[in-house]
């Protein structure tokens, strides 16, 4: 277990979600036009070729394509490949940071064109990632919507720690925050960033793959409003102001089963957790000491981020995201020649540290049990 990765669970992609195509003039009328648009900037993007690029989107708006469309059905259809040929292993890390840039690059030229500079006719938006949240692509696409839209954004980038998000609000005068996340681990954060705004009078819209597909996580942490995609969070603000929320309103009151402080042990002592399995792995595997200095590292880096992950589990009460978790890094390890069957012998080591934590047995048992068909099918593709 021994290959870097950047730990995105299925369905974690930092594109927005994409639904059909916008009519724009004569020439674009018809999805297939975008799905070609969408190709020529793969083409583009996978050869790392910028200038190319913006050529693609700006070339488009300057032939009457609508710039919401080639915003969601072209560039987050690419980034969403991207991430795609990432888990795939046909591209690797440093590869998916260019392409992402390029599609950043390519957002910035659409902002700057004077089809997609409207007149702000509504209320005043602050988009943010989470604390943490590094991936701001789908933040960034959800802003220019809004922009699109006529609402006023102050888009405040990736990773904005709480209480630099709360003094903004206190500095304007926003109607809303639309908050997004991408990786599930950040949702501690999302929490606490959701409850401080919602103190200061400002209701909450979230959005991105870590809240999950139907949304599950952004109601079980009291947000005001979520959307699956960049267009429904335009759609809603649009029906009317998001209910005010309740100022009082308390963390624990949404999960009280972090009263049994397992969540906060283990997030306090992980540094150390991760030591002791690691040191359990390499007797149990010896041939580990003949590691490399950096797949040592690696190897802790992946320890890390299961320990991460566990703990998000328990915070949230989901023994399911922990099993879901782990069948996708079963899958990402494969893809890159590294047995999963590595996975294991780590959730045995875990169980045995934290044999104390009732909450955690349940959940590293789940994800033992998750795991299973996935150690049967890749023995079989090896036999």
């Amino acid at each position: 277990m021994s290959t870097r990765t950047p730990h995105r669970p299925p369905g974690t992609g930092t594109a927005a979600r994409t639904v059909g195509a916008t009519v724009g003039e004569p020439g674009f009328e018809q999805l297939a036009d975008f799905e070609q648009l969408a190709d020529e900037l793969w083409d583009a993007v996978s050869a790392a070729d910028e200038h190319t690029a913006v050529e693609v989107v700006v070339g488009a708006l300057e032939r009457g394509a609508d710039p919401e469309s080639v915003l969601l059905d072209v560039i987050a259809r690419v980034q969403a490949k991207v991430g795609e040929e990432w888990a795939a292993n046909r591209i690797n890390v440093a590869q998916e940071h260019a392409a992402t840039a390029i599609n950043e690059r390519a957002v910035a030229a659409l902002s700057l064109h004077p089809a997609a500079r409207p007149t702000p006719t509504r209320g005043r938006i602050t988009v943010a990632c989470v604390d943490g949240e590094w991936h701001a692509l789908p933040a960034r696409l959800l802003a220019e919507v809004l922009i699109l839209r006529g609402w006023q954004v102050d888009y405040l980038g990736a990773q904005v720690p709480s209480p630099h998000l709360i003094a903004h609000l206190h500095r304007t005068d926003s109607d809303a925050v639309a908050l997004s996340s991408s990786i599930a681990t950040r949702l501690p954060a999302a929490h606490a960033a959701i409850t401080a705004c919602q103190a200061v009078g400002v209701p909450v819209l979230v959005g991105g793959a870590a809240f999950g597909p139907d949304g599950r996580y952004a109601f079980l942490l009291d947000a005001d409003a979520w959307a699956p995609d960049a267009r429904a969070a335009a759609d809603r603000l649009a029906l009317g102001p998001l209910p005010r929320p309740r100022t009082d309103h308390q963390q624990l009151d949404d999960l009280p089963h972090l009263a049994d402080q397992e969540y906060t042990l283990i997030t306090r002592n992980s540094t150390a957790l991760v030591r002791a399995v690691f040191t359990a792995l390499q007797d149990a595997f010896p041939a580990m000491r003949t590691y490399s200095e950096v797949q040592l590292e690696r190897t802790a880096e992946d320890l890390a981020h299961i320990v991460e992950f566990l703990a998000t589990a328990l915070y949230l009460g989901d023994e399911d995201l922990f099993a879901g978790f782990l069948t996708w890094t079963a899958q990402i390890l494969t893809a890159r020649g590294v047995p999963a069957s590595s996975l294991p012998p780590t959730l045995d080591a875990l169980a045995r540290e934290l044999k104390d934590f009732p909450r955690a047995t349940r959940i590293l048992e789940r994800g033992a049990e998750a795991l299973t068909p996935v150690d049967h099918s890749t023995a079989e593709s090896r036999s």
